[in-house]
């Protein structure tokens, strides 16, 4: 939803032009590219990332689900539709789940 996540799913979104433009030889100047692309897959994914570490690293079906979301949100031509669909919904899953614990007893 902020610029920052457009502008980093932009260049993510499009890792063949990212390539071209950012070509560097040698294995430092793949490991260069790598961490700027990561910086841009992260920037554009970072909610997602925390979302999968708090749901369970180690459940294979959230990581298929979230996987799943962020493929989508990258390939496909509405993608940024999805993520915004996909973000709302996990804000009022989160409000459903903050409401539901409101009322349990520590």
């Amino acid at each position: 939803w902020t610029p920052l996540k457009h502008a980093c799913l932009a260049r993510c979104r499009l890792p063949l032009m990212f390539l071209t433009t950012h070509w560097r030889d040698g294995a430092s100047g793949a490991f260069v590219i790598g961490v700027r692309h990561g910086f841009h897959c992260t920037g554009c994914c970072w909610l997602l990332m925390a979302v999968l570490f708090v749901v369970g690293v180690m459940n294979i079906a959230w990581i298929v689900i979230l996987a799943t979301l962020v493929l989508a949100e990258k390939i496909l031509p509405k993608g940024e539709w999805i993520a915004r669909a996909s973000g709302i919904a996990l804000i009022v899953w989160g409000g459903y789940l903050l409401a539901s614990t409101a009322h349990m007893p520590i």
